[in-house]
């Protein structure tokens, strides 16, 4: 048969969002196990993956990271009490069973049983309760600054307690003090006195770990005491504080745990066999796990390259790896080659991160008590933006000015509305007891589309007379920050430049938008964290299935120094958010607290939820843009038979995949899809 070429506009109007669409879908449907089998094509036997990868992982850690490269080792060598089949359906892992005791907040697992394996898979001991109880202590010892604590110390009785006091603990022993002058000491009983000026010292007394609410109540009997009924605490099992580790391993290793093959045991799919700095790392299939019968890939190989944007494709093409990334700058012309064409497909969508823009209430120096902000340079006028930014018409200008559409082109040239989002949550993240998707609860449900030419030039009419009384020049700039390392993002804050331009300079030399490049590393402490930003671009991954999760880069307790994304509840505190603004920020802040405590009515705390989010977007506190737009690959698996679930690492995982014997073309792709 005569090979035919198809345009890049066929190829990218064929994949759509129907991906994402059924995938999400998925989230809602009933048990059911996972595919067996690719669509098409023959897998190969005794298989093996090969890709390359181009930045170094800080650490293997699973217990301690939260990077998506350093997640590769946590997800497929350490397996969970429960886990996902491809439709998103929760299933049994190394539980067997599962019990819930609403009067005592206390979940009781089962554990099956299952081996630890070191480097070269030979047997270490039995996996037992203990091991999840040990884990679950080295997350909490500041010493080893894990960085998904907050998803232990909020939601397990005693954590928060024992770990607070470790940390102050921590800083008496080593004489710190911090930069707004509070000190700590300890007595010869373990007391720890906390002075900070101008408030009454506050002792702390010491917090045994048997304190914290996790018990091994026998070998293959496990509780967690939580700290109220949190309706998302399973799902939030599938992600990397909540795995188990070796106790004796973590004992002798501590902060050297998981920083080689040697040093990390596997229970999972997989276990590490190898693993050399900038060189490569290897995993291979665990003979000894549970499920063996369902990993088909014998063999996981990634090796280090600076250039794998570059080399990926070209080994591709001689058959030399097996998954490339193709960019931007050359699917045009793979698309084009009859030789290549049906090579490339799309990654699974991954309807976790959602994207969206946020302002910077705070954009002047602020010393936090544990890190400093340094705000916005002078020559970007951070006190004209403090003014302007304290203006809801200004803000909502932005959020009717803005055509997301004409940005998430940039990385989907046919089919982008299906990646826009008037919202924060993403469709099918979860539902509640009637099966009503999130979106559809409360206000939520009356949120449509924001883009409205005629909307922005009014509240920018609105808006101009209020700025002027408030000592506001114009153009107001607006500092937009990228990171370069980011493919496109450049490109996307150009079009961005021109079409909000476009729209709130009509008539008015309104706003001036400043895109600046920001470092390649370190982009997100050097630039979100230190508030050197107007407007940014942020992103948020749901770490477990409920409306809370969403509220993470927003919410604030009372008092809580910092830590979001904008600074919200701070700026409230300190004088920098002001009038009707401040209002706002308090009424959510107060609607979240009171959404949290409902956790025997599932619709009414989605409803609040709900409520909470629709008060933040609508008073443009946030505004919302798009999900993530799956990237372009060539690939010998086929992702839609791997493990699938909204919140947490199942994606990352290879179990259940085939390597076929040949690249995955569009056409197979979404047959596969429709197969799941």
């Amino acid at each position: 048969m005569m090979n035919t070429s198809i345009s890049r506009r066929q190829f990218l109007k064929a994949s759509g969002l129907a991906a994402a669409g059924a995938c999400a879908a998925g989230l809602l449907t009933g048990c059911g196990g996972s595919s067996s089998g690719s669509a098409s094509g023959a897998a190969s036997s005794g298989s093996s993956y090969t890709i390359l990868y181009d930045s170094q992982p800080a650490t293997l850690n699973y217990l301690t990271t939260g990077t998506d490269l350093e997640m590769v080792v946590g997800a497929n060598c350490v397996d969970t009490l429960v886990e996902y089949d491809n439709k998103g359906v929760m299933r049994e892992g190394l539980a067997t069973s599962w019990d819930w005791d609403a009067d005592t907040l206390t979940w009781t697992f089962h554990l099956r049983e299952e081996n630890w394996v070191d480097c070269n898979g030979e047997v270490v001991a039995p996996v037992t309760a203990q091991d999840f109880v040990d884990a679950l202590k080295y997350v909490l010892t500041p010493d080893y600054a894990a960085s998904n604590v907050g998803l232990v110390t909020g939601y397990i009785a005693g954590a928060d307690d024992y770990y607070s006091y470790h940390v102050y603990l921590n800083n008496a022993n080593t004489g710190v003090v911090d930069e707004d002058g509070t000190t700590y000491t300890v007595d010869a009983d373990g007391v720890v006195t906390v002075a900070a000026p101008g408030a009454d010292p506050a002792t702390y007394a010491p917090v045994d770990f048997e304190a914290v609410g996790v018990t091994a109540v026998d070998e293959h009997t496990l509780t967690y005491t939580l700290t109220y009924d949190f309706p998302g605490f399973l799902s939030l099992l599938c992600y990397l504080p909540y795995e188990p580790a070796y106790g004796p391993l973590l004992e002798e290793t501590g902060d050297q745990f998981a920083t080689s093959a040697e040093t990390t045991y596997s229970c999972g799919a997989f276990y590490l066999a190898a693993y050399e700095s900038l060189e490569t790392w290897v995993m291979k299939k665990n003979p000894e796990n549970y499920d063996a019968a369902n990993v088909f890939i014998d063999t996981i190989s990634r090796i280090y390259n600076a250039e794998a944007s570059v080399n990926g494709p070209e080994m591709i093409k001689r058959g030399e790896i097996d998954e490339a990334t193709i960019g931007s700058d050359i699917l045009d012309s793979w698309l084009a080659d009859d030789t290549t064409k049906d090579m490339v497909s799309m990654d699974r969508p991954n309807t976790n991160y959602t994207y969206f823009y946020m302002f910077n209430f705070m954009p002047f120096s602020h010393e936090f008590s544990n890190w400093s902000v340094e705000g916005m340079d002078a020559e970007y006028e951070p006190e004209n933006w403090a003014k302007a930014i304290n203006n809801t018409n200004f803000r909502k200008s932005f959020l009717y000015g803005i055509n997301n559409s004409v940005t998430l082109a940039v990385k989907a040239p046919e089919g982008y509305d299906n990646y826009k989002l008037n919202t924060i949550t993403p469709p099918s993240f979860c539902a509640n007891a009637d099966g009503v998707d999130y979106l559809k609860c409360g206000d939520l449900a009356n949120i449509t589309e924001f883009f409205d030419e005629a909307k922005a030039k009014e509240y920018r009419d609105a808006a101009i007379p209020e700025l002027t009384a408030a000592g506001v020049t114009f153009p107001i700039k607006v500092q937009l920050p990228y990171n370069p390392s980011s493919t496109d993002w450049d490109k996307q804050c150009q079009v961005l430049k021109q079409q909000l331009e476009g729209v709130l300079n009509d008539g008015f030399d309104f706003i001036n938008i400043v895109i600046t490049a920001g470092p390649s590393d370190s982009f997100l402490s050097s630039v979100r964290r230190n508030g050197k930003f107007a407007f940014l671009l942020c992103n948020w991954g749901a770490d477990y299935s409920d409306p809370q999760t969403e509220t993470d880069p927003f919410y604030q307790a009372e008092g809580a120094r910092g830590s979001r994304y904008a600074f919200l509840r701070t700026g409230v505190e300190d004088g920098f958010i002001t009038g009707d603004t401040a209002d706002a920020v308090m009424n959510y802040m107060k609607a979240i607290e009171a959404a949290v405590e409902i956790t025997d009515d599932i619709n009414a705390r989605y409803d609040a939820f709900a409520n909470a989010e629709a008060s933040l977007i609508n008073n443009a506190l946030v505004v919302p843009m798009g999900m993530s737009v799956p990237a372009y690959i060539a690939t010998r698996l086929n992702y839609w038979e791997g493990q699938y679930a909204s919140t947490g690492f199942s994606n990352k995982r290879l179990k259940g995949i085939h390597v076929l014997d040949h690249y995955v073309s569009m056409s197979e792709y979404e047959a596969n899809r429709d197969a799941r």
